[in-house]
């Protein structure tokens, strides 16, 4: 108001208001920065008690994976086992086949050599004798009955038979002396030289083993043999 009572008119211009001076913001200092940073990129780790902590549940993916897993090894295994098995027995196989292959083998050879044995023992013996009344009479020089050594001295073969010339003083022949080869019976060797042939005969023993007077052996018969006939005989 003025003194008068009066009283005192705005102003009419604008007031402005008092500007309160403003503090600035405080810039955080770069070691605070960077450590802040630093803790913001970093993971955290969080110890887990294995006696106290929950174990979390496998998925369904991993339980199929799981599953799945356990199949191949349990499939592996099978056929492991039944590779072994079949190998096992491939060897059982071989090794009684090649045990009943070798005693198969040892029996016949055993019973060969029993049947050679006996065939030795049993043999027939062959040699040259006359012949009287078609049965052997005295046994001559096994040569006699050598067609080689006949035919080099003017003799001749027939029929299985052996003649030789008889020679008269003044060089002719005078006729021919027969001759055949003789069989003694199983076991019985050839008499000697100018002997009679008692037991002999001129039939080949069929199946038999026979030998000469000098152990060749001219057949051979016994088990599982077919005869086979060496040079000479009738």
């Amino acid at each position: 108001m003025t003194e008068d009572g009066k009283p005192v008119a705005d102003d009419d211009r604008p007031q402005r208001a008092e500007e309160t001076p403003q503090r600035p913001l405080e810039q955080p200092t770069e070691p605070v920065q960077a450590e802040a940073a630093e803790e913001a990129g970093r993971g955290r780790i969080r110890y887990q008690d294995p006696e106290h902590t929950t174990p979390r549940e496998p998925t369904l993916a991993e339980q199929r994976a799981r599953v799945a897993a356990e199949k191949r090894r349990e499939e592996q295994r099978k056929a492991e086992v039944e590779a072994a098995a079949r190998k096992t027995q491939k060897r059982r196989r071989i090794m009684i086949g090649g045990g009943a292959t070798v005693g198969v083998v040892a029996l016949v050879a055993a019973m060969y050599s029993a049947s050679e044995i006996s065939n030795e023992a049993n043999a027939s013996e062959q040699y040259c004798a006359t012949e009287q009344s078609g049965q052997p009479g005295v046994r001559d020089q096994d040569q006699y009955c050598d067609e080689n050594y006949v035919n080099s001295h003017q003799g001749y073969t027939s029929g299985g038979m052996f003649f030789m010339p008889i020679f008269l003083p003044g060089g002719g022949i005078g006729g021919y002396n027969s001759y055949r080869y003789a069989y003694t019976p199983a076991g019985v060797s050839a008499p000697p030289v100018g002997s009679p042939s008692s037991g002999s005969s001129f039939t080949r023993p069929s199946g038999s083993t026979i030998k000469d007077t000098s152990g060749r052996t001219v057949q051979r018969g016994g088990f599982g043999i077919s005869s086979k006939t060496g040079s000479g005989g009738s």
